[in-house]
């Protein structure tokens, strides 16, 4: 089986798959049709198989014409329909693993995902898991799945293995393409196929590890290295804040050091697909062992915490004019979760904004990547745009997204006044009316 494949890889002769669409899912696809592979999506929603078809775009990192080019070439399709699965030698699962609402792992996307495609795996095929999750996940959960109800028996007659997303929407150095890949699988001889499928695909490097449960624990480590080290600074942030000190000029200052020290920042609090939610993970799996991860969970304490935080920040600054919280006019700069781009998953503005209103703030929000936005059932629409007239009718501006679009000069200079979460106006030369957090 291991000749077969790689014979197929080298010979182009793999069809892909590619289970849902989304942010890390539809950029695969299209690099793995770019890289001469025939390529099925597969989704549950309607909408973006239609969409997928008609050559349109929904993905920031994905380029319209590389898309428009792929479908029009039959290169790559996309359909609600599993059954297609029974064509796919290699499939990647890349579904969304949310918490639940005791902040739990959601694994349920993995196992629906894992259950259609057992219905029709073939022999000789290769799946790998991209979600992020807890490590054990691909050989305790999936396996089973996989075993049972295809009746085929990994390592004999599929591969299985682990490959982590890593994707940064937004970034403007690396994309799927370039991005180093880390591999994990069920057996040397699978880890070595499924690591010859990505090098066919990628131009970044593919790392290889011993085990499935060796490449989960690596990307949980990934995001939980950042979440731990934005608690740390963000508990600097409020402590610097109580003595005087700008703690903006002291990550810059230490940053200057080569070796040792890398600048993380403060903020109003976590957002994204991964770092918010990779440390609850690791943190459930550990109990399972008895075990307590108490720096980790200290960290999220703090993060978590900071969306309140920045309400009492913003209290304290309305209190200076003599203004309650409660009935105030505030206008929110930005509800994506991190600059230049129109993802709002996990966005702390967003809490930020339901606390405000519930402290009885009236409040609006403006964002020229997003133009409306669902919360907890709602659907909230932002302003079209913003002038000096209108910035003049808030009792205070709360920078939540640092936009490289947005002119912070005109902004300070028209507001009465500012709370920047994120540094965002850091050139802005009269700065008697901003408030650093």
């Amino acid at each position: 089986m291991k000749q077969t494949l790689l014979n197929k890889i080298e010979n182009k002769q793999i069809t892909v798959g590619v289970v849902g669409l989304g942010y890390v899912g539809l950029p695969l696809a299209v690099e793995k049709a770019k890289a001469g592979f025939k390529t099925i999506g597969f989704d549950v929603q309607p909408q973006k198989v239609d969409m997928v078809n008609s050559g349109i775009n929904y993905i920031g990192d994905v380029v319209d014409r590389d898309l428009k080019e792929l479908v029009e070439k039959g290169m790559l399709s996309a359909t609600t329909d599993f059954s297609f699965v029974k064509d796919v030698d290699f499939i990647a699962i890349c579904v969304p693993t949310p918490l639940d609402s005791h902040q739990q792992p959601d694994i349920s996307y993995v196992k629906a995902s894992s259950v259609e495609v057992a219905k029709y795996l073939k022999r000789e095929a290769m799946v790998v898991l991209e979600s992020t999750t807890y490590p054990g996940t691909t050989e305790e959960l999936i396996k089973p799945i996989l075993e049972e109800g295809s009746g085929l028996k990994c390592g004999e007659d599929f591969y299985l293995g682990f490959s982590p997303e890593r994707v940064d929407p937004g970034n403007l150095i690396y994309k799927t393409k370039n991005t180093p890949k880390v591999v994990g699988a069920i057996g040397e001889d699978a880890t070595e196929v499924i690591a010859a499928m990505y090098r066919a695909v990628l131009d970044g490097d593919v790392f290889t590890v011993s085990s499935p449960a060796i490449a989960e624990m690596e990307k949980i480590l990934e995001n939980t290295y950042r979440n731990v080290n934005i608690g740390l600074v963000n508990e600097l942030a409020m402590l610097c804040n109580k003595m005087g000190i700008n703690f903006w000029e002291v990550v810059d200052a230490a940053k200057s050091k080569p070796y040792g020290f890398q600048a993380f920042y403060p903020g109003p609090g976590l957002g994204g697909h991964c770092i918010p939610l990779d440390p609850y993970y690791l943190s459930w799996k550990a109990r399972e062992y008895g075990f307590h991860t108490s720096m980790i969970e200290s960290s999220m304490m703090i993060n978590d915490r900071m969306p309140e935080y920045c309400v009492e920040r913003a209290r304290e600054i309305l209190n200076r004019d003599k203004k309650a919280l409660n009935g105030s006019k505030i206008l929110t700069l930005g509800v994506a979760y991190k600059q230049d781009i129109d993802d709002y998953r996990e966005s702390p503005a967003l809490k930020v904004i339901d606390l405000l209103n519930k402290e009885g703030a009236w409040v609006d929000y403006y964002d020229p990547f997003i133009s409306e936005y669902k919360f907890n059932g709602e659907k909230f629409k932002g302003l079209n745009i913003i002038n000096a007239d209108i910035l003049k009718d808030y009792d205070l501006v709360v920078i939540t997204a640092a936009h490289s679009n947005v002119d912070y000069d005109f902004v300070a200079s028209n507001s009465k006044w500012v709370f920047d979460t994120k540094n965002a106006a850091k050139n802005v030369k009269y700065r008697d009316n901003i408030v650093l957090l």
